[in-house]
């Protein structure tokens, strides 16, 4: 089976993502995509009881296609969010012979080198690099491609302090009011 996991913080999950999501299904031929959000991101300081939020935000974003996935591995793992665990047990469930491919957006790529075991994640993993208002200049010694899709200027971001309505979906939008979430 051919998958492709998009891990990430999705604080909240935006049109963006699932228009990234949604091109990488149809330009690389991908039979799903595995959402993944974050449970403790080691680059980010959220809010712990966001956590469950951010879960049930992207399971409702993505519930109308069924080429999309939701996993709480990372839930699971109970830990900081390292990618590097993610892929290993990921490798473990799917049995995968070859590279994982990831979803990551120019921003994360630009500063990659300072994730976590990251000489033994590069060796696991084959990056489709999205653009996020950032270029990447200099060859990476990575296994990537950058995904020829236009940026699109949406962020979670944005949408938290309130400086765009109409970044997410409808349905993400009423949970995050019944939820007083972002206030």
């Amino acid at each position: 089976m051919s998958i492709c996991v998009f891990p990430g913080t999705f604080n909240p999950i935006h049109n963006a993502h699932l228009k990234i999501a949604e091109f990488a299904l149809e330009h690389y031929g991908f039979e799903k995509i595995i959402f993944i959000p974050a449970y403790i991101p080691p680059h980010k300081n959220i809010e712990q009881n966001l956590a469950e939020h951010r879960f049930n935000m992207v399971k409702i974003a993505i519930d109308k296609n069924p080429k999309f996935e939701i996993s709480d591995i990372e839930y699971r793992l109970n830990n900081k969010s390292y990618t590097i665990n993610t892929v290993k047990k990921l490798i473990e469930i799917y049995k995968l012979k070859e590279k994982l491919n990831i979803i990551i957006g120019t921003d994360a790529f630009d500063k990659i080198e300072s994730w976590y075991k990251i000489d033994e994640l590069k060796k696991l993993v084959h990056f489709i690099v999205f653009p996020r208002g950032i270029e990447i200049n200099e060859k990476k010694d990575f296994d990537y491609e950058i995904a020829p899709m236009n940026f699109i200027d949406i962020s979670s971001t944005n949408i938290r302090e309130k400086k765009i309505n109409n970044g997410t979906l409808s349905l993400v939008k009423e949970y995050i009011r019944n939820n007083d979430l972002y206030i």
